[in-house]
């Protein structure tokens, strides 16, 4: 797994770099503003880019934009967006490209190393990961939503996890039911949420989508 690092402040630049070849994995270049990142990533394509939201010159919003346009030049990169704070937009700015490969976590998940690289491989292998602590603070802000409040206490816990990235088998194990239970509660969370088959539509990541989109309308 070949990775690029977009991150100005510099211990945690190279302590992500040290953590991550340490865990044999390919740390091709590190670059601490957005147009030496978008260089490295034309330069080595990497499979996967960690790329903080808040970078040079302004501080705000670099990270996703040079995020984005790195997923627009090469659309097969996964990427992981690493935030000091929950920023909801841009959970939703991101998934809204397309969902697949994409993750947001704070910066204190990378101390919680087995965690932090499990949502790393889970971006990688074409995942999402939302970060818990994203999820329970939009749990919350969306309460007032009309279609959400169809869901049961179970089904929120159920859509709160898949918020998360996590698959049928890791919520089954979380929440101690079977795969079969998950396997109907996702199935009613999509009946409840309006979401219907389609060819064009992942209705997992609809439903994650439609979460974080109207909890953030609502906050």
């Amino acid at each position: 797994m070949r990775i690029v690092i977009a991150e100005d402040d510099s211990l945690l630049r190279e302590g992500l770099a040290l953590l991550l070849r340490a865990e044999a994995l390919d740390v091709v270049a590190t670059a601490d503003n957005p147009g030496d990142f978008l260089a490295a990533v034309d330069a080595h394509r990497p499979e996967v880019a960690i790329v903080d939201v808040r970078m040079p010159p302004t501080h705000t919003d670099e990270g996703i934009v040079a995020a984005v346009e790195a997923r627009r030049r090469h659309p097969g990169l996964a990427v992981l967006v690493l935030s000091a704070y929950v920023e909801r937009a841009f959970a939703t700015e991101l998934l809204a490209q397309g969902g697949a490969g994409l993750g947001y976590l704070l910066k204190e998940r990378v101390g919680r190393v087995e965690e932090f690289l499990d949502a790393l491989h889970r971006v990688a292998d074409g995942g999402t990961a939302v970060d818990p602590e994203v999820v329970a603070q939009l749990l919350v802000r969306g309460r007032s939503d009309t279609r959400l409040d169809r869901l049961s206490p179970r089904e929120r816990d159920v859509l709160a996890l898949m918020a998360e990235g996590l698959g049928n088998a890791a919520i089954a194990e979380r929440l101690v039911v079977t795969q079969g239970a998950v396997h109907k509660h996702i199935r009613s969370i999509f009946a409840k949420l309006d979401l219907t088959p389609t060819d064009r539509t992942d209705r997992r990541v609809a439903a994650v989508l439609h979460y974080l989109e109207e909890s953030q309308g609502r906050g």
